[in-house]
């Protein structure tokens, strides 16, 4: 451990197996480093381990910067993020997730799982208060073999209810009996009444 103190800077390094523990926050990294007043600023590198313990969200990254007072944690770098409560894990390049609101925006390589739903796009908005999921920028959704691809996918996960906008694509597979077995069998019929059409019309 190393530190600096003064009037105008405080700022303490951990290095090695590095933990610390805030009143809604774990953080276990490889190096810490905490500065400002009264310790606010917190910022975290190397194979992160982390806990929010009032919102009861997982996460790993390579950086972390978390700000004590806005509740505001910045992650950055094959981050993976856990909620807990609603059994959805999402993956990014950079997440930037509001203790106080609640709200997660990921950034880059995004990959969401969420029941049977996989998500994909550029941007997206997390909700984990109302279960909303807002993508965009190549955003799909995958929900078993439906597949939605549009500028902008709106997830509703409570009802599963999927909002399309904008260049939309996709794939719905119909679970119903094939179309061809219902030809053949209507098919059958049509050449069995001809047939006995047939021998009345010789009688």
């Amino acid at each position: 451990m190393t530190g600096q103190a003064g009037n105008s800077n405080t700022t303490t390094t951990l290095s090695g197996n590095a933990y610390i523990k805030t009143e809604s926050m774990e953080i276990q990294a490889d190096d810490v480093e905490l500065s400002g007043d009264n310790y606010r600023y917190i910022k975290a590198t190397g194979n992160i381990n982390g806990k929010n313990l009032k919102s009861k969200m997982d996460f790993t990254c390579d950086s972390l910067e978390y700000d004590r007072t806005t509740k505001i944690a910045l992650l950055k770098g094959n981050v993976r993020l856990d909620d807990k409560d609603n059994d959805v894990k999402a993956e990014a390049q950079i997440i930037e997730y509001n203790q106080d609101t609640e709200v997660a925006i990921l950034q880059v390589q995004i990959k969401l799982t969420q029941k049977d739903n996989v998500c994909s796009g550029s941007y997206a908005v997390y909700y984990k208060t109302t279960q909303l999921l807002e993508l965009s920028g190549n955003a799909q959704v995958k929900q078993k073999d439906d597949v939605f691809r549009a500028q902008n996918i709106t997830l509703d996960m409570n009802t599963q209810d999927i909002t399309l906008g904008g260049n939309v694509k996709g794939k719905v597979t119909d679970t119903k009996e094939p179309e061809e077995e219902k030809t053949d069998a209507a098919a059958e019929e049509t050449t069995e009444a001809a047939e006995t059409e047939g021998a009345e019309n010789a009688e």
